[in-house]
């Protein structure tokens, strides 16, 4: 069967928990550009992200391996790949956690494209974006 390829598996590094300011990355970044990382909508974001952050620390992991972790359990069909610039970002020990199953379900009704603010890209940009599933 087909597979699902999950880039940026960690919303650009959003769900790692650590940017609370968007205004605080370098000039240049990619990110700067995207609806979802604009002030007012980044702002609306930050209140999900505490939810997710406290269901993380429940599970005992780091919000980034919880984002993985709800990623390889919704199926065979899904692969993460993350990316990163460094290796202490690297999530590997989130293909070993062993989340309930409850907490993971609340984490699908905490974050998602029923309530995150923002397009995931500028119109421009969308238009560059190949959308179609496999």
């Amino acid at each position: 069967g087909a597979a699902f390829v999950a880039f940026s598996p960690v919303a650009r590094g959003f769900l790692c928990g650590d940017l609370r300011d968007p205004a605080q990355l370098p000039a240049g970044d990619v990110r700067l550009a995207m609806p979802r990382f604009q002030a007012d909508n980044y702002a609306r974001n930050l209140q999900l992200l505490d939810a997710f952050v406290e269901v993380a620390r429940q599970a005992d992991c780091t919000p980034a391996q919880l984002a993985l972790a709800w990623l390889l359990a919704q199926g065979e069909h899904i692969i993460p790949i993350p990316v990163t610039t460094s290796v202490e970002h690297l999530c590997v020990k989130a293909a070993e956690l062993r989340i309930d199953a409850a907490l993971l379900a609340h984490v699908s009704e905490l974050i998602g494209e029923h309530n995150v603010a923002g397009q995931r890209y500028a119109p421009a940009t969308q238009k560059e974006v190949d959308t179609e599933l496999f």
